[in-house]
């Protein structure tokens, strides 16, 4: 194996069947994230360069995979954000090397990273955060999110012709009924066929949401009627 590959492996899921539709799957969780959504469970993972900790490296993570082969159908890099990992392409054509299916989680923060390994990729799954405007992207990413460049990572994804669903997290908080209306829009009219809103489950810091409020903005049957009638395939994910 290339002793320059640079990725980073924060957490490896080795089961799998809700993170890669269709595929029984493992998940390796990559190191680091630009963005600090307060909705974030993975917050261990946030650090770019931080020293994971796990013992799981790629090398070991690749060992695994070659063991597993009968039993699993594809791997997804999940992070964090796997596009701040120069190595990434070449760690999803290891992958890919072994004959399993690769899926991608990822926010689009960096849309020259995901130009590079969408011709791998099998599936992607990306995450839209807020309404596709400046102030609310940097609202909840903590400041840090170009909207710009999620939107220029959505129109490759949308052109490339690799299947993908979007997905948002309703987090109460930092998100309207409204907002996920807008949202909705203008996925819609990009061309998104796929959309999933996500019921928020408070994390631990958060000691003031409570279920009722996070209830409230993914069974309002108004909206979930207008998202089933703007997507081909609509669910809310509980």
């Amino acid at each position: 194996m290339d002793e320059n590959l640079t990725i980073t492996i924060g957490d490896v899921e080795q089961f799998s069947i809700v993170d890669f539709p269709n595929k029984i799957a493992a998940v390796a969780f990559l190191q680091g994230c630009p963005w600090r959504c307060p909705f974030c469970y993975n917050t261990s993972l946030q650090k770019i360069g931080a020293q994971p900790e796990s013992d799981w490296t790629f090398e070991k993570f690749i060992a695994f995979l070659k063991k597993r082969r009968n039993v699993l159908d594809g791997v997804v890099f999940s992070g964090g954000e796997p596009l701040v990992h120069d190595g990434l392409y070449q760690a999803i054509s290891v992958v890919k090397g072994l004959g399993y299916a690769v899926g991608l989680h990822t926010g689009g923060y960096r849309p020259e990273a995901l130009s590079k390994v969408l011709p791998l990729l099998d599936w992607v799954g990306f995450d839209i955060k807020a309404p596709l405007e400046k102030e609310r992207y940097k609202q909840i990413t903590g400041g840090m999110a170009d909207v710009q460049k999620v939107k220029e990572s959505l129109a490759l994804l949308i052109q490339s012709g690799v299947d993908f669903e979007c997905r948002t997290t309703c987090d109460p908080r930092m998100l309207s009924k409204e907002d996920i209306y807008l949202i909705a829009e203008t996925l819609q009219k990009a061309g998104v066929k796929k959309y999933f809103i996500q019921k928020y489950r408070p994390v631990p810091t958060d000691k003031s949401t409570t279920d009722s409020m996070c209830a409230d903005l993914v069974e309002d049957e108004k909206l979930r009627a207008y998202l089933k009638k703007s997507f081909e395939v609509f669910e809310v994910r509980k």
